[in-house]
């Protein structure tokens, strides 16, 4: 009775769609594509209504992309002759548009099932066909089922753990979604506490007449309060404070929201009248584009929406950027993904891939942000293989063009609760539990510390917040990081043999300060931790040296791994402290040079700068 309730309001708030052209014809032989096991924690509750609509997403195989992976890396390597001659958006989509067989047999499969050609839409490359269906309809295009899943945390999805295609296709489709993939790109924010729970007592960081009109000579001691970091503090401890950016429009910088989070105008107002005055005015100034419906309210939260915390992560990030980096632009790339259903309690969400959305706006964009900051990933085994490789290849194109792409690398170590920490396979063995996309070695991955002097791994015992690290189990390690990673592998002298990969991609590539940031939300200050705070905060003073790089007539820093593993890391302030606990071990330990907590540590703006001018 109860699933025929809730069969019965999805029912009710799907409208139903005539499926246009030829009744469906006879299929050539079907194979299975792909599978993937449910994850933990996701149950299925029903089946899904067969007049709901999905967005599907083809991934033909792209042509060239191993030449594109070439330009790629010869563009980012300081030592190579093309070192910052970055591509321009036809000659990315000249490497990746597929070759003309895959396009003439997928167009031949979708037409024999009665899709007509004004159906479809393409991405500028045409390796991506789209088209809306119904779900009874893509069933039959994917021999498979779709059903209806639930998250522990409440929130429905729409997906096919199994899918299936002709035989003759398989060679020339990558993946198609959603079918089978759980990622969720949830924030990477661990705590919220408002202010009256930590004490009466200002610190003195706050206090206006020092941020209004700080001195030249400000220490860290002076600007910076564990309990309370600020934009006063950043700038003091990464050496921004006295840095006019010269050419504020030529650089840009950029951050994603997705999951109905934007970025409450008011509040970042009310947060840069405080901590940072002169740059006041920007709050409404910043650009929001809307993707696939995202949502823009910038009216206040309701009740259901403050005890969800709506805008924590959006306000978070802008607030962070914008009082370190002002007055360089921000646009901020607001991702709704476009849910077949209408939102609802008891109605699935999230039916699109966010990332997907997001990636396939910005490649189709001809001017783009220099650095975009994302504060969202989830467990790598949450997403197939096939997706997981496609949307890094999306990002292999977006630093070809130039653009550098920092991800948070996570708020649970290892891979938190202990309960969790086993393989999504079937077998259930016990592992550590990679993020993604921080294993995509296109990405720049961000750790976080807390204190200042030293600064240390971070860690918060009031909620378990831990700085991720760790390996991933679905990409190789990159050869960057080849003269780097191996020591600290061998360096563990086995611990944790078999709960990781020692030849995956290994993260995080830096971090940032990512405890205790001060935040306006609804109006009123609360403190937050998470990679969510030390991702935007690396891509603010990051900016910061595009602005350098740019005024001095050089390219900007595109995709930093090659750079920052060869020369650049030289600049960075090493962490040795700490440990990326999670799954019941103490995780991977901090240590001298790289390590898979904090990667080769924090941002000091004066040395990075120099560095980066002297490529």
């Amino acid at each position: 009775m109860l699933f025929s309730t809730f069969q019965t309001l999805l029912t009710l708030f799907v409208g139903s769609v005539l499926v246009s052209g030829s009744p469906i014809r006879s299929r050539s032989s079907y194979a299975v594509k792909e599978s993937h096991h449910v994850p933990r924690k996701w149950s299925r509750v029903g089946e899904a209504p067969a007049n709901g609509i999905i967005h599907l997403e083809i991934a033909l195989k792209q042509s060239r992309f191993e030449e594109l992976e070439r330009h790629l890396y010869e563009v980012s390597d300081p030592d190579h002759e093309r070192y910052g001659n970055h591509l321009s958006a036809t000659e990315v989509e000249n490497l990746v548009k597929p070759n003309d067989d895959s396009l003439d047999l997928v167009h031949e499969w979708l037409f024999d099932n009665g899709v007509e050609e004004g159906q479809l839409s393409y991405s500028p490359a045409k390796d991506w066909v789209k088209i809306s269906l119904p779900i009874a309809q893509v069933e039959t295009l994917l021999d498979t089922k779709y059903s209806v899943y639930r998250h522990t945390d409440g929130t429905y999805v729409v997906r096919a753990p199994t899918w299936s295609l002709p035989t003759h296709l398989h060679s020339h489709v990558d993946t198609i979604q959603p079918t089978n993939s759980f990622f969720r790109g949830a924030p990477r924010k661990s705590n919220v506490m408002p202010i009256s729970e930590l004490g009466t007592d200002e610190p003195t960081n706050l206090r206006s007449a020092l941020v209004k009109d700080p001195p030249a000579d400000l220490s860290v001691a002076q600007a910076c309060n564990a309990s309370a970091v600020t934009p006063l503090c950043l700038r003091t401890l990464y050496g921004t404070l006295n840095y006019n950016p010269k050419v504020p429009g030529k650089n840009k910088v950029g951050l994603t929201n997705y999951l109905g989070e934007t970025n409450n105008r008011s509040d970042v107002s009310i947060f840069l009248q405080k901590y940072r005055p002169e740059a006041a005015k920007a709050a409404y100034q910043f650009k929001i584009e809307i993707i696939a419906n995202g949502d823009n309210q910038q009216t206040p939260n309701n009740a259901t929406q403050l005890d969800d915390g709506k805008d924590l992560e959006g306000n978070l990030d802008a607030e962070t950027i914008l009082g370190i980096s002002y007055p360089t632009p921000l646009i901020a790339y607001n991702t709704g993904g476009s849910p077949p259903f209408k939102p609802d309690l008891r109605t699935p969400t999230n039916t699109n891939e966010p990332y997907l959305v997001w990636v396939q706006y910005v490649l189709a964009k001809k001017d783009l942000p220099q650095i975009i900051s994302t504060s969202y990933g989830d467990d790598e085994q949450t997403v197939p293989a096939s997706y997981a490789r496609r949307v890094c290849n999306q990002f292999a194109q977006l630093g070809a063009r130039g653009v550098s792409l920092l991800f948070a690398s996570g708020d649970a170590g290892v891979g938190g609760d202990p309960e969790t920490c086993f393989t999504n396979d079937g077998k259930n063995r016990s592992t550590f539990l990679p993020s993604f996309p921080d294993g995509c070695p296109y990405v720049t991955s961000i750790g976080a510390t807390k204190n200042f002097n030293p600064e240390v791994a971070a860690f918060d015992p009031r909620n378990g917040f831990v700085s991720g690290g760790g390996f991933s189990n679905y990409f190789p390690r990159p050869a960057y990081q080849d003269g780097i990673v191996p020591p600290y592998v061998q360096s563990l002298n086995g611990a944790y043999k078999g709960l990781y990969n020692p030849q995956g991609r290994a993260y995080p590539d830096i971090a940032a300060q990512g405890q205790a940031f001060q935040t306006v939300w609804n109006g009123t200050d609360v403190r937050l931790d998470g990679t969510s705070a030390s991702t935007p905060a690396a891509s603010a003073v990051l900016t910061l040296v595009n602005d350098a790089l740019l005024a001095a007539g050089k390219k900007p820093l595109g995709f930093l791994n090659p750079w920052l593993y060869k020369k650049g890391y030289k600049a960075f302030t090493d962490i040795v402290s700490g440990n990326s606990m999670g799954c019941g071990t103490d995780g991977f330990p901090a240590v001298k040079g790289w390590d898979a907590v904090t990667g080769f540590g924090t941002p000091f703006f004066p040395k990075v700068k120099a560095a980066a001018l002297a490529r």
